[in-house]
């Protein structure tokens, strides 16, 4: 692997940073009007949830800027660490008297005062190794089935703790991130297409098998055969979306957020956003999210071809996780898939999820300076014509 050089301190993707500081600002707007009027019934404070959110991006502000201080490269050496640590996280959410049981989930650790969901700092770690092992064990990866498989092993144990919990859009999430990793990686198309199928096979089989799911399965395909029971969510999402129309109802004026449609400023954010700012402003939102991704993806590819294989394919891991959280959140809210729990990254109220998620941002400003670095030092090695 090819250490990055040494690098000017305050060299930063603008766009990437701007595209990110945009989600932010529209996050905080839509969070504090979904949930002003629900804080204010179950808690008196109407801004209770709005704060709470600013201190989720003050802390992932902080963490993004240690994150982009610290080179790639350590993240690479300390891999077992990693992995250990994603490991620990989900076992010990399990362990009674430690993890917290919120709606009939067991994801969330209690540290003191604080309190933070496992499975998101877990889903950063491990595209985090799988990245360093893709590039530490790439002879294996190209030529044998066995290299491939190794490493969807692990996935597959974390995965399992994610079940446990249960959190199965979370092990969706982490399982096609860390297959689309593999494959950037140069495993071969075949080992992808049958790990593929393995774990759609194996996904669909768990939706089948348990009625909780399959229930939500079934809403998913006709919420209005049950509007008031098991597609009641879904049902009332499609209303806020119809009711926004081109340039929505108004910032505030939302109705469906006045206790119609559940989980307002968390799950089904973008219902609310899409309710008061129309068509236009959730088209907006939309592609804030496809730049992001696109950006990652191709600093990946960049980065690649400069001989930075970890840094290419842990901005590949991070474009991945973040694109998928959004298209499945997004997929849910508008009717095209059946809920899963995932919020929307940086919009929905999740403090969590908000501080992982900036800190991943921050990963990928390390990249890009990192980047920028090595290609301004091939550029003055270049002859000149």
């Amino acid at each position: 692997m090819k250490r990055p050089l040494p690098m000017p301190p305050n060299h930063v993707d603008p766009l990437l940073a701007g595209a990110s500081l945009g989600l932010v600002v529209i996050g905080a707007v839509v969070v504090g009007s979904a949930s002003i009027s629900l804080a204010d019934r179950d808690i008196g404070e109407p801004l209770y949830y709005l704060l709470r959110h600013l201190g989720a991006v003050g802390i992932g502000c902080a963490g993004a800027f240690i994150v982009a201080a610290v080179p790639t490269d350590v993240w690479y050496r300390l891999n077992g660490f990693v992995l250990l640590a994603c490991v620990v996280l989900l076992v010990l959410v399990l362990v009674p008297g430690l993890g917290q049981t919120v709606n009939g989930s067991a994801r969330w650790l209690g540290l003191g005062p604080v309190r933070f969901q496992a499975s998101e700092p877990a889903r950063l770690l491990l595209l985090t190794y799988v990245a360093s092992y893709a590039v530490r064990h790439q002879a294996d990866l190209l030529t044998s089935f066995w290299g491939f498989l190794k490493p969807m092993f692990i996935v597959a144990l974390v995965c399992a703790l994610l079940l446990a919990e249960p959190d199965f859009g979370a092990a969706v999430v982490v399982t096609l991130t860390s297959l689309g990793i593999l494959f950037v990686a140069g495993a071969r198309l075949r080992d992808f297409v049958l790990a593929l199928i393995i774990a759609a096979s194996a996904f669909g089989a768990l939706a089948v098998n348990s009625a909780y799911r399959l229930e939500r399965l079934t809403a998913f395909l006709n919420p209005w055969s049950d509007p008031f029971a098991s597609g009641f969510q879904l049902t009332q999402s499609l209303i806020a979306i119809g009711r926004g129309e081109w340039f929505g109802v108004g910032l505030g004026e939302g109705v469906q957020k006045l206790f119609y449609l559940p989980e307002a400023h968390t799950d089904f954010v973008f219902a609310v956003l899409t309710e008061e700012l129309g068509f236009v402003g959730a088209s907006f939102v939309v592609l804030l999210f496809a730049f992001i991704v696109y950006r990652a993806m191709a600093m990946g590819q960049q980065a690649i071809r400069e001989g930075m294989e970890f840094q290419g394919l842990l901005s590949t891991g991070i474009g991945l996780m973040l694109g998928i959280q959004a298209l499945i959140n997004i997929g849910v809210n508008t009717g095209l898939l059946p809920t899963k729990g995932l919020t929307l990254p940086l919009v929905s109220y999740g403090r969590s999820s908000t501080v992982v998620t900036l800190v991943a941002l921050g990963m990928l400003m390390r990249v890009h300076r990192e980047l920028s670095a090595v290609q301004q030092v091939t550029a003055k090695r270049r002859p000149k014509q």
